[in-house]
């Protein structure tokens, strides 16, 4: 900041000093001069400078109180017009200094009186000084002191636009940054929404599959030790999977994580975005066919292997993984089966994962809440103009405990709103339940093209 612009603020947080101290030097100078206009040497001289001080001690609050200010010296300079001094010179000088403040620092009603009330006491000046013997006088005084106070209104009309523009520009300037840092707040609160709905779908999905095979192996593992075998197996798969999810995803919170992983973890629905090893196998092979891999040198502390930079790279999921998807959800026990219906199209990443989670989250809920040997149906039906993903259970449905958080469908449903889809939940008519989520689809989209994963 300069030393100009450091006594300008400092000049406008101090307003009355500087008035104060200005008025009292004009007083110094205006009140002496002011006996050249007495006509007697005795008393008028005493009057002249009374009113002289009188006419000038009011600019002190020129700037705090221009309303009360420029009222004071009007008054006083028309007292001392009717007791037969017309100029007390240069003390009249401060009726267009108060004009002038007024203009600037006052309500537009009271500028537009104040020059009114300078124009008229303009006339009065005229007719003071010249009337009646000389008519011309009066009119040549009253148009030259009306012009001073004229352009005297104006340069304060000006700096008045001058100052309203600066106050703008300041405060259009402070409302940009409450903008921004709102913007960044709702930024981040979006961000931690997205977080917590794909730890939900990580979470739910992972430790369902878990409990279920867990279970199942439990209850085989005298008669089939087989099965119990692949149950182990399906479990261990699944943990790894979901550990690794929930690393990525957390990896963003962390500020030692590498730019590139805290990059991906933020925008998972970013093409080529990530997705942790393990989360769905290859196609070609099941979930329940993977054995647990030995613990190697340099694991984790829970058991798991360390990361790979390889597998940190792996796309999302997306319409495409359903296959895979279903097979896991079989290879848990579930009499689940797939139909597609209509041409398959392309689908942004983030749309083909949102049909994903749904199907996810809603097999998740069939395998939670539906009972013992439920049949389910997932469709995928491509639309002229949308596709919609419908999972169908006849299991106990609505009938079925609850955990009362409800964050599965909520989730469900913000990722649908978040590309212009619905989604609907609810008991189907004659026992069990049903969601389907419709979205749009790309009006340019070519026919025949699919998002792979």
């Amino acid at each position: 900041m300069s030393l100009w612009e450091r006594l300008t603020r400092w000049e406008g947080q101090h307003r009355f000093a500087v008035d104060a101290a200005g008025t009292a030097l004009f007083a110094l100078v205006a009140v002496p001069a002011a006996t050249v206009f007495a006509s007697e040497p005795n008393t008028s001289a005493t009057v002249a400078r009374w009113a002289a001080l009188a006419v000038v001690t009011p600019l002190a609050w020129r700037r705090v109180r221009p309303v009360a200010s420029v009222v004071s010296v009007y008054v006083v300079a028309l007292t001392h017009l009717a007791m037969g001094y017309p100029f007390l010179m240069p003390a009249d000088l401060a009726v267009l200094a108060a004009l002038y403040s007024v203009t600037v620092n006052g309500p537009r009603w009271a500028h537009r009186t104040a020059i009114a009330g300078a124009l008229l006491g303009s006339l009065v000046l005229g007719v003071a000084l010249a009337w009646p013997d000389q008519l011309p006088s009066v009119a040549i005084t009253a148009v030259f002191c009306g012009a001073v106070a004229l352009t005297t209104w104006a340069f304060g009309l000006v700096r008045r636009q001058r100052q309203e523009t600066l106050e703008s520009l300041r405060d259009r300037a402070r409302r940009l940054e409450i903008e921004r840092d709102q913007q960044g707040q709702i930024a981040t609160a979006a961000e931690r929404s997205r977080i917590a709905r794909e730890m939900h779908d990580i979470v739910a999905h992972s430790l369902t599959v878990m409990i279920a095979q867990a279970d199942g192996g439990r209850y085989a593992a005298d008669a089939d030790p087989a099965a119990a075998s692949r149950a182990l197996g399906t479990i261990a798969e699944t943990g790894r999977a979901a550990l690794s999810d929930m690393r990525r995803l957390l990896g963003v919170l962390r500020t030692d994580a590498p730019a590139g992983v805290r990059a991906g973890a933020a925008n998972p629905t970013a093409t080529g975005g990530l997705r942790a090893p393990g989360r769905l196998p290859d196609r070609a092979r099941s979930t329940h066919a993977a054995v647990p891999p030995p613990v190697e040198l340099g694991a984790t502390a829970d058991g798991a292997a360390p990361e790979r930079p390889e597998d940190r790279f792996t796309p999302l999921p997306a319409e495409g993984d359903l296959d895979a998807l279903v097979e896991q959800m079989r290879a848990s026990g579930l009499h689940v089966s797939l139909v597609r219906m209509g041409t398959p199209r392309y689908l942004p990443p983030g749309a083909g994962l949102t049909v994903y989670r749904i199907a996810q989250e809603s097999l998740t809920n069939v395998l939670k809440h539906a009972g013992p040997g439920p049949r389910v149906t997932v469709l995928v039906h491509w639309l002229p103009g949308a596709v919609a993903v419908e999972v169908n259970d006849d299991g106990r449905g609505a009938a079925a405990d609850t955990d009362g958080l409800g964050q599965g469908v909520l989730g469900m449903r913000e990722r649908a709103a978040m590309f212009g889809g619905t989604v609907t939940a609810g008991p189907r008519p004659g026992g069990g339940f049903r969601v389907r989520a419709q979205l749009p689809t790309p009006e340019d989209a070519g026919a025949g093209e699919r998002l792979d994963g």
